[in-house]
């Protein structure tokens, strides 16, 4: 190995990318995935608990993002309203992201393994979204739809903007997946 260069979790996480893209994540192995980011082994191990990480290690800091923004919206917001800004809010998270995702989410769709966990990281975005609803004063059975609503909104906004060119925001892609939803409420 050569000399210290800075930014080995983002180097680990181009790698592993690229790999992923290349053999198949399945294929890959984090001894690989160091090797290509010209780091060690261990150095893999200090960032990421195993291979999948590279893929969801981002996940705390999501959630974090998504309770905080829902956490400070006005009080007097209704919670579909305050559900809205938070997903506005939460656009920012994914600021000059669009290759990474697009290829993260390429990786997750071609994994059943993955796919599951990405289930399971946005289940429990859910309820950390519903519990701070609940917070709020929202009663259980709102605070749950309109954690759940607003997963739906995210995931499928979010599957549009990975899919696109990248030359349009994340945050305009929720804003359409919203309004789809209020047309399929009101039937408008």
């Amino acid at each position: 190995m050569g000399r210290w260069e800075p930014n080995a979790r983002g180097r680990l996480e181009q790698a592993a990318l690229a790999l992923y893209s290349e053999r198949g994540f399945e294929q890959t192995t984090a001894a690989q995935i160091a090797a290509r980011a010209g780091l060690t082994e261990r150095t893999f191990f200090r960032h990421y608990a195993d291979k999948r990480e590279v893929l969801f290690g981002g996940a705390h800091a999501l959630e974090e993002a998504f309770v905080d923004a829902l956490a400070g919206a006005p009080d007097t917001a209704a919670p579909i309203d305050a559900m809205a800004s938070t997903l506005e809010a939460v656009a920012s998270f994914f600021l000059e992201r669009h290759e990474f995702a697009r290829q993260r989410q390429a990786v997750i769709m071609a994994n059943a393994e993955l796919r599951e966990r990405e289930l399971i990281k946005l289940a429990s975005l859910s309820s950390a979204l519903a519990a701070t609803l609940r917070r709020r004063g929202v009663k259980d059975s709102v605070a749950a739809l309109t954690a759940e609503v607003g997963i739906a909104v995210f995931k499928v906004g979010f599957e549009r903007w990975v899919e696109d060119d990248g030359q349009r925001t994340l945050a305009d892609f929720l804003r359409e997946s919203l309004g789809e939803l209020t047309v399929v409420a009101t039937g408008d």
